[in-house]
């Protein structure tokens, strides 16, 4: 299980809750069945999962097949020992999509936007790389324990279903905090042939109809599957888009070396790759995690060995967890520098100044933006105030004139910080992004030309107690906003209009400007809507399909989210 990124500086609080265990099942599989609605049936394999190394990434969970797989050259996974460095593999093309039939809008079929998804027209992928948008990189943080499918079984049987969402899966070790995840990825349907590489290629396609120039990837580990499936991903965005870079991040809450000459062989493995990215005068960009757990000395050992036994000459941008106490001493070997930050959009001034101190180094600065983080494994969670620390962190890369941009992250659900689609959020906090991304990249605010409603709210309370086996209760963590339980309607409208609204029982009109707008409302029990009326006839409307309860047999303070721009 992953530790706070920010632990060594913002302990756990001293409230933190633990209540006594009782025995009782919950029924949370029957609930995600009904709410997939998914075809196809594809029994699940019988993958017996390790999540819980003594040394996990930050403690995060971070899966590895008991017996990893390696992924031949005909493109089926077949037994085999687990991948070293430099075994990148051989997918044999893209496999076909299943012949059955999808419903609509309940699964992710990848990469594509209807004309009206937006409440802007998005520039043309060239537009936005180009001139001195395509200065302005923005990079999204892959963990690889978590991509479309474990198992490639239909979403109602699968592995997450079976195992991460339900509270006794996984033989019950996660019973204690009612099951190691509250999200997952927006469920994708089985597929033939090689499909995970599939599968990879369209998280590729996704984040790049978004925008995203790249991944960041989170070198978890050196072997196993996780290895495999970061050779795979290089392999899956060199296939789909040549100019879709992937970043180089190694882990160093998690790898399990102190020999700067192996993490040099590991990241010179996956460096050959076209998709690596590289500065324009062809340096490889190494930006490992919390790169203060090793000195200037021991980095300088690595990037001296990239070049003299690899011919790898690199750019250094060090993440930390604390930039202000380690910045200073790293910059005789950096490029430029970027820090975790916070997931609550109260603090968030530090960004500021943080850029500033290495913009005043001559060095760029990679700024974080984020959605939410709530951590049942770790018993914490930030208020992200709906959708306002999105909207904050967005804003101060904007302002603060960051050169880069990080989402953290694209899909660590058990941080439950994801941008990716997933089944509680659809496409909403990814197409929100979009409209940030697009100010950031060319200096303009899109022109908003369709009238879209994104609402969000939690499903309970914010101080509601889980009556079922959690007995791991997540409390706040410290520096974050005070917990608040409202339901937001983010409104872009091409011209002022009224906004009606439901919230359980509750009913309510505002008025909302053209341009962007956030109105609060109290938080109700039932289910939550919002519609733009004009001239008393509905323009757009959307749900929130999950009803909000005071009473909850798990504790889950993700907010979900919705948009009248999709189905």
């Amino acid at each position: 299980m992953r530790a706070d990124r920010r632990a060594e500086r913002d302990p756990r609080p001293a409230s933190h809750r633990r209540r006594p265990r009782f025995r009782g099942r919950r029924p949370l599989l029957t609930f995600l069945m009904s709410a997939f609605l998914l075809v196809g049936v594809c029994a699940a394999t019988g993958i017996a999962w390790d999540p819980f190394t003594a040394d996990a990434h930050q403690y995060r969970a971070t899966p590895e097949i008991d017996a990893p797989r390696t992924i031949a050259p005909g493109g089926d996974p077949s037994p085999g020992a687990s991948r070293t460095p430099g075994a990148t593999p051989s997918p044999s093309g893209s496999p076909a999509e299943s012949e059955r039939p999808t419903p609509r809008g309940q699964v992710d079929t990848g990469g594509t936007r209807s004309a009206g998804a937006l409440p802007f027209d998005m520039p043309r992928p060239a537009s936005l790389r180009s001139g001195s948008a395509g200065k302005k990189l923005v990079f999204a943080h892959y963990f690889t324990p978590y991509p479309l499918s474990l198992d490639n079984a239909s979403a109602d049987v699968d592995y997450y279903t079976r195992n991460y969402l339900e509270p006794e899966g996984e033989s019950g070790k996660h019973e204690r905090y009612g099951g190691l995840l509250r999200d997952r990825p927006l469920p994708v349907p089985p597929k033939g042939g090689n499909w995970e590489y599939a599968n990879l290629q369209q998280e590729v396609r996704t984040a790049r109809a978004a925008g995203i120039d790249g991944f960041t990837l989170d070198m978890l580990s050196l072997s196993g599957k996780n290895w495999e499936r970061s050779n795979l991903l290089m392999e899956a965005a060199r296939s789909v888009d040549t100019d879709f870079k992937i970043m180089l991040m190694p882990d160093m809450t998690s790898l399990k070396t102190d020999d700067p000459g192996v993490l040099a062989d590991a990241i010179a493995a996956l460096g050959k790759s076209p998709a690596a990215h590289r500065l324009g005068d062809g340096r490889l960009v190494v930006s490992p995690f919390k790169a203060e757990a090793q000195n200037v000395a021991w980095w300088t050992r690595v990037i001296d060995n990239l070049k003299s036994k690899h011919g790898i000459r690199t750019a250094f941008v060090p993440l930390f967890l604390d930039f202000g106490a380690n910045g200073a001493a790293f910059a005789p070997i950096s490029h430029g520098f970027s820090e975790w930050g916070s997931r609550s959009y109260v603090g968030q001034e530090s960004s500021t100044r943080d850029a500033r101190r290495a913009h005043e180094m001559g060095k760029i600065w990679m700024q974080p933006v984020s959605v939410q983080d709530a951590r049942p494994n770790q018993g914490i969670y930030d208020e992200a105030g709906n959708t306002a620390t999105l909207r904050s962190t967005w804003t101060h890369a904007i302002d603060d004139g960051a050169d880069w941009v990080q989402l953290t992250t694209w899909n660590d659900y058990s941080e439950g910080s994801q941008f990716a689609p997933s089944l509680h959020n659809g496409y909403a906090y990814l197409d929100l992004t979009s409209y940030y991304l697009t100010r950031f990249k060319t200096g303009s605010w899109p022109r908003i030309v369709r009238d879209t409603l994104y609402l969000t709210a939690r499903t309970q309370f914010a101080a509601a107690d889980p009556t079922g086996d959690q007995s791991l209760v997540m409390s706040l963590r410290r520096g974050s906003a005070a917990p608040r339980d409202t339901v937001e309607v983010l409104s872009f409208l091409t011209g002022s209009a009224k906004i009606r609204t439901t919230v359980g029982a509750a009913k309510d009109s505002h008025e909302a400007p053209a341009g962007l707008h956030t109105e609060l409302l109290p938080l109700k029990t039932g289910v939550s809507s919002a519609e733009v009326v004009r001239a008393d006839r509905t323009v757009t409307e959307v749900e929130l399909p999950y009803p909000a309860d005071h009473k909850v047999e798990v504790q889950d303070l993700q907010y979900y989210a919705a948009t009248s721009g999709r189905e």
